[in-house]
C-alpha cells in the first residue's frame, strides 16, 4: 500500500463519521481514529511488521501522522439548558435535516413536535433512517449542521417539554 492509497483511506475513514478503523493485512497494520467530533485530523498509526529472518532486532516500527492540537472539549450544559430535553444521535451517520434537497426541513427552531414526529433522517452505509421525537415539545435549538457527520449518542436538538 502506498502513500497516496494511505492518504485517500484516512480521507474516507474521516468522512464517513467512523470512529476508529483498522487494517490489517499480511506485512502492515494500519489503524485510524477520528477522535473527537472537534478533531479535523485523524491520528493515524501505521505499523509495519518486518519479517524476523531480515531484522530480527527491530520486529515494528511505529509512524505517527501529525494530529493538530484537539479543539476544546464542547462546553458543558449552561444551567438554562438544564430545563431542556436532549435529543441523541441513535446511529453513527451523516445528519440531514430534509428529506431530499428540493424539500423543507423537517424541524425548525421554535418548531412544535409530538411523539412519533420524524425530525431528521442519518444516513448510515447508504440507508435513511428517520428519527422520530420521543418527546412532545418545542424545539430550541438545532446543535448539528445539515450534511455533517454525527457519532452515536451526540445530542442532536434541544426541546422544551412545557
Amino acid at each position: 500500500m502506498d502513500i497516496k492509497e494511505i492518504q485517500s483511506l484516512i480521507k474516507f475513514v474521516a468522512k464517513s463519521g467512523a470512529s476508529e478503523v483498522k487494517l490489517e493485512m499480511e506485512d502492515f497494520k494500519i489503524t485510524i481514529r477520528t477522535g473527537s467530533a472537534g478533531s479535523s485530523l485523524p491520528e493515524t498509526t501505521i505499523v509495519q511488521q518486518i519479517p524476523m529472518a531480515q531484522a530480527p532486532v527491530a520486529p515494528v516500527a511505529t509512524t505517527q501522522v501529525a494530529q493538530e492540537p484537539a479543539a476544546p472539549a464542547q462546553e458543558a450544559p449552561k444551567a438554562e439548558d438544564s430545563k431542556y430535553i436532549t435529543i441523541k444521535s441513535p446511529i453513527i451517520g451523516t445528519f440531514y435535516r430534509k428529506p431530499s434537497p428540493d424539500k423543507p426541513a423537517f424541524v425548525e427552531v421554535g418548531s412544535t413536535i409530538k411523539q412519533g414526529d420524524v425530525l431528521c433522517v442519518i444516513e448510515a452505509m447508504k440507508l435513511f433512517n428517520d428519527i422520530e421525537s420521543e418527546v412532545s415539545g418545542k424545539i430550541v435549538k438545532i446543535l448539528v449542521d445539515d450534511s455533517s457527520p454525527v457519532e452515536f449518542d451526540q445530542p442532536l436538538f434541544l426541546v422544551d417539554p412545557s
